[in-house]
C-alpha cells in the first residue's frame, strides 16, 4: 500500500544541507520507511540526534526530535525513555560522536538494555570538520590528523556494542537501503538496546582524500568490506581478527537475545519504594 512518508518529513526544511551523494540521506529515507511499515505516530516517535553532519538527520524529521551536544545522545535519551517509556526513542549519532567523546554513554546504554534504537552513521571520519581521523578511520587511510596514514587500528562497533550487553546488534550499509530498512523495522520492534552500524559514505572528506573521489566509488568500496553473517562464521576466530585489521566485517543480523529491559526495572524500584510512575 502507497503511504505518504511526507507526514514523517519537514518537507519545508527541504533539499538538505547534506553534500550531494551523501548516504545521510539514504539513512533518513530508510529510518522513515520503517516508521510507516510499523505504522508508527511521529507524535510517538522522539529522536534524538548529536553534533556532526549525522546531527542535522532530526532536523528534517516532523516528529518529536532533541539536537544535543556533542557526545551525549544516549544520554538525553535515556532521560526521556525513563519518563515516556511507551513512546518509541531513536538515537542518531556518527562515529565520533557515539564512540568517541560519547563512547562512555554508548556502553553504559548497551549495559542497561534500556529500549533505546542506536543508529550509527557509520562513515569513518570526522566529516563536518573537515576529515580529522574517528574511532573507525581504516587503519593506513590519510586524515589531517594522521597524514602519513592512520596508524590506530581498526575498530569494530559491534562488537563493542555486543560486549557491553546490547541485545540487539545489525550491521549494514547505505548501498542497501530495502535491507536496511528491513533491519531497521526488525531493531525497533525488539524491547531493549538496539544497536545499528550503518555503514555510511563520506566521499568529500574521506574518499576524494584516498583515491575514492566519487559517492560510487566510495560506496563500493564499503560494499567490498562487508560479507554476510553465514561466510563469516565459516572463518576461524583466528582468521575474523585478521580480516577485521584489514576493515572487513560481516552484514545483516548480528546479534539478538531477550533480557531484562531498564525502564521496567526502574518501575520495580518505584514500586518498592512505594512511589507512583
Amino acid at each position: 500500500m502507497a503511504f505518504n512518508y511526507d507526514y514523517y518529513l519537514r518537507t519545508d526544511k527541504m533539499p538538505t544541507l547534506w553534500c550531494w551523494g551523501c548516504g545521510d540521506g539514504v539513512i533518513l529515507k530508510s529510518m522513515v520507511r520503517a516508521f510507516a511499515k510499523l505504522g508508527w505516530d511521529k507524535d510517538d516517535i522522539c529522536v534524538v540526534s548529536g553534533i556532526g553532519c549525522s546531527g542535522r538527520l532530526s532536523s528534517y524529521l516532523d516528529c518529536n526530535t532533541v539536537h544535543t551536544t556533542h557526545g551525549r545522545t544516549v544520554a538525553y535519551a535515556t532521560g526521556i525513555k525513563l519518563t515516556h517509556p511507551e513512546k518509541h526513542v531513536v538515537v542518531v549519532a556518527g562515529d565520533g560522536d557515539g564512540l568517541a567523546i560519547g563512547g562512555n554513554h554508548t556502553i553504559h546504554g548497551c549495559r542497561r538494555n534500556i529500549d533505546l534504537n542506536f543508529v550509527l552513521v557509520n562513515n569513518f571520519i570526522y566529516g563536518l570538520t573537515n576529515s580529522q581521523t574517528s574511532p573507525t578511520t581504516p587503519q593506513g587511510m590519510w586524515t589531517v590528523t594522521a597524514q602519513y596514514g592512520n596508524i590506530d587500528p581498526t575498530f569494530d562497533p559491534a562488537a563493542l556494542a555486543k560486549g557491553a550487553g546490547a541485545t540487539f546488534i545489525g550491521r549494514e550499509s547505505v548501498a542497501q537501503a530495502q535491507k536496511l530498512e528491513r533491519l531497521f523495522v526488525k531493531g525497533f520492534t525488539h524491547k531493549g538496546f538496539s544497536f545499528f552500524d550503518v555503514h555510511s559514505n563520506c566521499h568529500i572528506n574521506l574518499g576524494r582524500k584516498n583515491k575514492m573521489g566519487t559517492a560510487k566509488a566510495n560506496i563500493d568500496w564499503i560494499e567490498g568490506n562487508l560479507m554476510s553473517k553465514a561466510k563469516w562464521d565459516k572463518f576461524s576466530l583466528e582468521e575474523q581478527h585478521e580480516l577485521k585489521k584489514q576493515g572487513k566485517f560481516p552484514r545483516g543480523l548480528l546479534w539478538q537475545v531477550k533480557d531484562d529491559e531498564y525502564c521496567d526495572l526502574y518501575d520495580t524500584v518505584i514500586e518498592k519504594a512505594g512511589g507512583k510512575k
